[in-house]
């Protein structure tokens, strides 16, 4: 099926932010695997598996509407060098992802090209109410009982 070519390029943008966070998730969930934070390392690996989810999702669909997949783009990586920056900088990135996101649900919705939306309208729940809340209360745990006490929660 014939796509529009703005969904389409929206799309392959899209698939650049879902590389990102990817390839993000994938080098912090490590760090914290070496660092012994083993809760943290099950949390961001599994994040990483979504992503990596939400990308083939995108890829799929790219497909199905007779485009090709952009695998060469990434956003700039934002590696943390210790917890709080690596969570903050997760959670930019969800933020980031969800800006774009609502941007193409839009466009979509105006390219009377449904089934894209919905597939983007489930990425958006991921990411606003698993992803990025999970961050969001990290951080609140990190303020609330400190950074020492909330390490030696995430040894596990």
């Amino acid at each position: 099926m014939k796509g529009n070519k703005k969904v389409i390029d929206t799309l392959n943008e899209l698939l650049a932010g879902e590389l990102t966070a990817m390839d993000q998730y994938f080098i912090h969930s490590r760090m914290y695997q070496d660092w012994g934070l083993n809760k943290l390392y099950e949390r961001i690996d599994h994040e990483f598996d979504d992503e990596k989810g939400h990308a083939a999702a995108l890829i799929e669909r790219i497909l199905f509407l007779e485009g090709t997949p952009d695998m060469t783009q990434r956003a700039g990586l934002k590696v943390g060098k210790d917890v709080p920056q690596m969570l903050k900088n997760d959670l930019q990135l969800e933020y980031d992802v969800d800006k774009a996101l609502k941007s193409a649900i839009k466009l979509c919705e105006d390219q009377k090209d449904y089934q894209s939306r919905e597939i983007l309208e489930q990425m958006l729940a991921d990411t606003e109410q698993d992803h990025a809340y999970w961050l969001e209360k990290q951080l609140g745990l990190i303020d609330k009982v400190g950074l020492q006490n909330y390490l030696q929660s995430q040894m596990g």
